[in-house]
């Protein structure tokens, strides 16, 4: 695939009635053994003339299950019409905007990034105790003090120690010596194998995690690593504003990556996105799910293929280049924000290619953040940073009045 489609409204609404028309039919009568049904027709009412102008909401109402990894192979044959559409998101994303070769990832529409993150985890543990006899007091998360905190629930759920990395407090970077010593202090406590989350965009900064780094300083030790990248945030900009990144599959050392399309991409919530090379999902394969036909391989089991159709429908209103004029129409609306705390001498770190800006709480009345719903880097008593993040409805005029109000208050 390179690059996806614009497909009008009627194109896809001819598509995705096709899908479900592939799906199981519950009224025909024929379904005994499947424990689901659609929605419940006395709450959502299947023939209600508003829905066939809404093929989303039709397949709400159909309410398909893609329990498993449809990229594999074998999946539950009740829902293939609308399994495909998830394949081809899968694809898309992978090989699109992700520079994948064809065919050679796998991947599913996951709850959201934390879920994603966990998988990718969960396949690594599993990878050095099954295929290097490896102890899982001797597995090391390693990730920079900025990372998202499903890392942290990721150590707790998975029973493997976190070791932060500190990062540069105006430029969010990782410093390299502490880094060293991070690892060092984690090998002192007997870790031997470590599982790295690199970051495409933090969630409070827009931060991008400097991979290579990672990969020469673990090579130095000799230590076996895996490599996932979080790009939950970032995973629908960083790709389009600086197409030559490291943070994509285009690089061997990227072996899974997180996308997260309720956010940038404005999906529905719940509709997270895991990737990974193929060859590594099967670490994650439950066999005891004897039921399920190709077994479960992933965290979150039974999930609603209709967040699928959702992206796949994002993606196809606006085809690349539509994608591409729509972020750089963001990154404009950024670039004027800066320059405009710039001129005010207003204190704050940006990402040049993404649409986060955290502006130093010292420069901030706390009145105006709460007046704005800016977020905190911490809801205590002194936070020492506010974002924006500048999304479809954060117009320059908006921004115009942010920027007058701190600057009324720095005066």
């Amino acid at each position: 695939m390179k690059y996806w489609t614009k497909l009008t409204h009627q194109q896809q609404d001819a598509i995705i009635t096709k899908a479900l028309q592939g799906n199981i039919n519950y009224n025909n009568g024929g379904s005994l053994g499947v424990p689901a049904s659609t929605l419940d027709d006395k709450v959502f009412y299947a023939e209600a003339p508003f829905l066939r102008d809404a093929p989303l909401l039709r397949a709400y109402v159909s309410n398909p299950n893609h329990i498993g990894c449809h990229t594999l192979g074998d999946s539950e044959p009740f829902f293939n019409g609308t399994q495909q559409l998830e394949r081809e998101v899968i694809s898309l994303l992978s090989e699109d905007m992700l520079h994948a070769e064809p065919d050679s990832c796998d991947g599913y529409i996951a709850a959201g990034g934390t879920e994603a993150n966990m998988q990718a985890v969960w396949i690594y543990r599993n990878y050095f105790q099954q295929a290097m006899q490896a102890q899982a007091g001797s597995i090391a998360l390693l990730a920079s003090q900025d990372t998202h905190y499903s890392v942290a629930k990721a150590s707790n759920v998975f029973g493997i120690d976190l070791f932060y990395v500190k990062t540069d407090f105006a430029s969010r970077k990782i410093i390299p010596g502490e880094l060293h010593q991070t690892i060092q202090q984690a090998i002192a406590n007997g870790k031997k194998y470590f599982i790295v989350i690199a970051n495409m965009a933090t969630t409070m900064f827009g931060s991008v995690d400097d991979i290579s780094l990672y990969e020469r300083t673990l090579q130095q030790y000799g230590v076996p690593f895996k490599i996932h990248v979080d790009g939950a945030f970032g995973g629908f900009i960083y790709p389009v504003s600086e197409p030559a990144n490291q943070l994509d599959f285009s690089n061997p050392a990227v072996n899974s990556i997180t996308l997260d399309a309720h956010k940038m991409l404005q999906a529905p919530y719940g509709t997270g996105i895991f990737l990974i090379r193929k060859g590594w999902m099967q670490y994650a394969q439950t066999k005891e799910a004897t039921y399920v036909h190709g077994t479960d391989i992933t965290l979150s089991g039974s999930r609603s293929g209709t967040n699928a159709i959702a992206i796949w429908m994002i993606l196809h209103t606006y085809g690349y280049h539509g994608w591409l004029e729509k972020i750089q129409k963001l990154l404009f609306r950024t670039d004027w924000c800066c320059k405009a705390l710039d001129t005010n001498n207003i204190r704050y770190y940006r990402h040049p290619k993404m649409n986060i800006i955290a502006i130093r709480a010292a420069d901030m009345d706390k009145s105006i953040a709460a007046k704005y719903f800016l977020v905190p880097d911490t809801h205590g008593e002194n936070p020492h940073w506010y974002k924006i993040v500048v999304m479809d409805h954060v117009d320059i005029d908006r921004l115009d009045v942010l920027v007058k109000d701190i600057t009324a208050f720095k005066k």
